[in-house]
């Protein structure tokens, strides 16, 4: 395991609500699931802006890519499910089933996408090469996709991940969390 991946889950530990979600995932027995996006990369920018681990975090992000189950329904009860196992969480739990995404992303968002063949192909689109991370436990052993590697992550630079997300979006994402952590080092569009 590189130094990186090892800092990245003992941070990670130390997020007690997200190692929760990561343990008890492991029990729902998803197919090819992850915890990820910012409940990850913000641990680790509260860590390096020595802020308390979980500030500023909205949500705890479980996605998994099960292509027999498309109903948002579903993903309600596994949330419902997390949330009735834990010892009670402050933050909500956003499950999100990627085999699904194309079905409802244009409504939101205003772009038609192709459907995602994996959870990793889901996590490789994210809006930045620092929180297109996904983290998950299997037989008690951490698993890391990261794409884009770790480097950004931690040395606080937030890179557009060009794949998917509007040059609008993305901005917006990268000024909400530059006003939380300001330390980032924030990328232009055209860096």
């Amino acid at each position: 395991m590189d130094t990186l991946e090892s800092q990245l889950l003992d941070i990670i530990k130390t997020n007690t609500e997200v190692f929760e979600v990561l343990k008890l995932s492991e029990t729902l027995n998803l197919p090819n699931w992850y915890v990820g996006a910012g409940c990850i990369t913000q641990s680790v920018w509260n860590t390096l802006h020595d802020f308390p681990i979980a500030q500023s975090i909205l949500d705890i992000d479980l996605v998994f890519y099960d292509s027999e189950r498309l109903n948002r329904a579903y993903e309600e009860e596994i949330r419902k499910e997390i949330k009735a196992k834990s010892k009670g969480l402050s933050l909500e739990i956003d499950v999100v089933n990627e085999a699904g995404v194309h079905l409802w992303y244009e409504g939101k968002f205003g772009i038609k996408i192709d459907p995602y063949t994996s959870t990793e192909d889901a996590i490789s689109s994210w809006p930045s090469t620092a929180t297109s991370i996904g983290v998950n436990l299997k037989d008690g052993k951490f698993i890391v996709y990261a794409p884009f590697g770790l480097d950004d992550l931690f040395n606080l630079i937030v890179r557009p991940n060009k794949k998917l997300i509007p040059r609008e979006v993305f901005e917006k994402k990268a000024a909400r969390w530059k006003a939380h952590w300001p330390k980032l080092k924030v990328m232009g569009w055209d860096d």
